[in-house]
């Protein structure tokens, strides 16, 4: 089964670059929010393989990319589209909440 791919300071830019759609998530492991939606990007990695990637990036040991990005609150999942941010999404949500913003990202990739 896919697992989000983990990405650090160095390893972000290359990954969310391209025209691909990428969810990640911004946790850390001392948050029960982020706790919380773990299984969901877990089955998010496998429900979208091939079609978007789901990464995660833990803030505490990567600050300078979620500094770069803002990151206040966590868990913060941001959608990227061609290496820019198109969707922002707070706290911990239902699945359904997540598929939805990102299924829309999807479709206007396809269009």
């Amino acid at each position: 089964m896919p697992h989000p791919v983990h990405l650090t300071d160095e390893s972000f830019g290359p990954e969310i670059a391209g025209g691909k759609v990428v969810l990640v998530d911004f946790w850390a492991a001392w948050c029960g929010p982020c706790r919380a939606i773990a299984p969901i990007m877990d089955d998010l990695a496998s429900e979208y393989q091939g079609r978007a990637t789901i990464a995660k990036v833990d803030v505490d040991n990567n600050p300078r990319v979620a500094m770069e990005y803002g990151i206040r609150s966590i868990p913060a999942l941001l959608i990227f589209k061609g290496g820019k941010v198109v969707d922002t999404i707070v706290g911990a949500v239902p699945k359904t909440y997540i598929t939805n913003r990102l299924e829309a990202q999807l479709e206007t990739q396809l269009n």
